[in-house]
């Protein structure tokens, strides 16, 4: 099963994250990507340097026509920085899609430090986005956002997992690359259930940009090409490790993946 994954989120312009991130995964894994794009932004390894949005009406028209032609399998949000996006795009997955399962990955803030959410819409995303989300995957920042609790171990991980879970999303990931250490633990916690660990030694390396968009991508792929919740996580985790271990080295800051390594040497003879 190829599987079809609707990516809503905005464009890097640097190739490293967001539209760009998420297309490359989804395809490095043989899934179908199709997008909807929410932003645009002038951004490289250096950081996001101007954003310049997309009218909600077309973005909306964006996901229309795709699922009214393809359809999807599952639905992969990210970048949604303006309350009026959000709520527009709350609306139309549940006009058209409603029982299209959805992974949220909560952008916030760029590697850079630019902020990618307005304050305004964090209200919007919990009572709107976090509710009908299947999975959300949010990194030390985002959840600490999310839940107003402080972020320090990995016990603390679990913690803020059980409180977004509160907020009556499905599942939530919740991943620990911003905690000290040589081992990145992830916890995946689901109602009813005993949290479960994920863990990989830390690669010391600058270039890690577009780890979050590419991680939920890489799911939504293994989820919609039918694979349990646990095995899809673990091979995104996989996925990524390996793309961060084989990185291009591109650019002056944080550097891309190297999103292609599952792809084999094409010569067209």
């Amino acid at each position: 099963m190829q599987g079809r994954v609707l990516i809503i989120a905005g464009s890097d312009s640097g190739g490293g994250a967001g539209i760009q991130a998420d297309i490359k995964a989804v395809t490095a894994l043989n899934g179908f990507a199709m997008t909807a794009i929410t932003a645009l932004t002038a951004q490289n390894t250096l950081g996001v340097h101007a954003i310049h949005e997309v009218p909600e009406a077309f973005i909306i028209r964006q996901i229309e026509v795709v699922l009214e032609d393809l359809g999807a399998d599952v639905i992969k949000l990210g970048m949604l920085h303006r309350a009026s996006v959000i709520h527009a795009v709350a609306d139309a997955l549940e006009r058209l899609a409603p029982d299209v399962r959805m992974v949220l990955d909560p952008v916030m803030v760029a590697k850079g430090g630019h902020a990618l959410l307005e304050p305004d819409a964090m209200a919007a995303m919990k009572d709107r986005l976090l509710p009908r989300a299947y999975l959300i995957t949010p990194n030390v920042p985002e959840a600490e956002a999310l839940t107003g609790a402080k972020i320090e171990s990995v016990e603390d991980l679990a913690v803020a997992g059980d409180k977004l879970a509160r907020l009556k999303c499905g599942a939530v990931l919740v991943k620990g690359g911003h905690l000290s250490g040589n081992t990145v633990t992830d916890v995946l916690w689901r109602d009813g259930s005993r949290p479960q660990v994920f863990t990989s030694p830390r690669i010391d390396t600058n270039h890690t940009h577009g780890t979050g968009c590419t991680l939920a991508s890489a799911i939504a792929c293994g989820l919609a090409q039918g694979l349990e919740l646990s095995r899809a996580v673990k091979r995104a985790r996989n996925y990524v490790y390996e793309a961060i271990l084989t990185a291009p080295k591109y650019g002056h800051g944080h550097g891309p993946l190297n999103h292609a390594h599952t792809v084999g040497d094409y010569t067209g003879e």
